[in-house]
């Protein structure tokens, strides 16, 4: 894509409002239904175009997950039918039992955008020694769960939103487009390995993937090089601010995601703010913003 190609296309901001982040770690976190609905509206009238939401808790049935998304979802598709709203997965035993939830959502509130995560990892900070903390979860997703997120995702019309957390999780995708199985409104999240904490200097909460450094979003774009996937940046465990990925971000035509469940560091911003952070440098790059309705067309999400 050309600089006066890149300069044309609207920037889609997500918000990825709380995750597990607790307030204990930052009061501005919302967490009931009632916080949640608030943040995003208010996240959306400052900018945001795409909102992803954690429930209190990741680990119930699906039919009761179901139930804790539209406590938020309902309210908020009310005052803004055009709202891009997306849950995280349920963590059951079974690919089945993870995104059950997606299709009860798509047909009770129309949901448009779904979840696929192609691949495994561990996801661990560091310990008071600087070492990877020894714990013995392992975030786990089989070839077979990837097809079976994906065909859900066609089944039900939803748009996979899908999450790279390492370069294998974007080869993986790039097969499914090749072989012409990736579903409509399928687009990318470079989820780029943070490299700050809560807890203070010295210390990671999330040792994996890439460094968060406009190189590592180079090495993306090359390996999606001829593709026409929609893709965007994300610092998990640090801010996407720093260290001039956002604005490289954007400077090559890809998008931003922001918020609380991602930042790490000393400060302790809202999610409104940091969606203002995104617009004003949207603004400094010089493209335009886009609408829910404008970043539902270049996600090309189905209805």
């Amino acid at each position: 894509m050309s600089g006066s190609d890149v300069s044309q296309l609207p920037v889609v901001i997500e918000v990825a409002v709380n995750g597990a982040t607790s307030p204990d770690r930052n009061p501005n976190v919302p967490r009931t239904s009632e916080e949640i609905t608030d943040v995003t509206l208010r996240c959306i009238e400052a900018g945001a175009s795409i909102i992803h939401t954690h429930i209190s808790d990741i680990g119930v049935p699906p039919r009761r997950a179901a139930d804790l998304y539209l406590e938020h979802y309902r309210p908020i598709l009310e005052a803004r039918p055009d709202a891009i709203l997306y849950p995280t997965i349920v963590f059951g035993v079974a690919v089945e039992d993870r995104v059950a939830h997606l299709p009860m959502l798509a047909e009770e509130c129309g949901l448009r955008m779904g979840i696929c995560d192609p691949g495994s990892l561990n996801l661990s900070g560091s310990d008071e020694d600087g070492i990877p903390a020894p714990v013995e979860f392992v975030y786990t997703n089989s070839p077979h769960d990837t097809q079976h997120m994906f065909a859900i995702c066609d089944q039900y019309r939803l748009g996979p939103g899908i999450s790279i957390f390492e370069p294998g999780f974007l080869r993986y995708t790039l097969a499914y487009r090749a072989a012409g199985r990736l579903p409509r409104g399928a687009n990318v999240r470079l989820y780029l390995g943070g490299e700050s904490s809560y807890r203070g200097d010295g210390h990671v909460d999330l040792l994996f993937g890439l460094p968060p450094r406009p190189s590592s979003i180079d090495i993306y774009r090359e390996m999606m090089a001829g593709t026409d996937l929609v893709w965007s940046v994300a610092v998990l465990s640090g801010d996407v601010f720093a260290n001039g990925v956002a604005r490289h971000a954007l400077e090559c035509g890809g998008h931003l995601r922001v918020g609380l469940e991602d930042f790490a560091g000393s400060r302790q911003p809202n999610n409104e703010e940091l969606v203002q952070q995104a617009v004003e440098l949207v603004k400094e790059v010089g493209r335009p913003l886009a609408t829910p309705a404008e970043a539902a067309k270049i996600l090309d999400l189905p209805r």
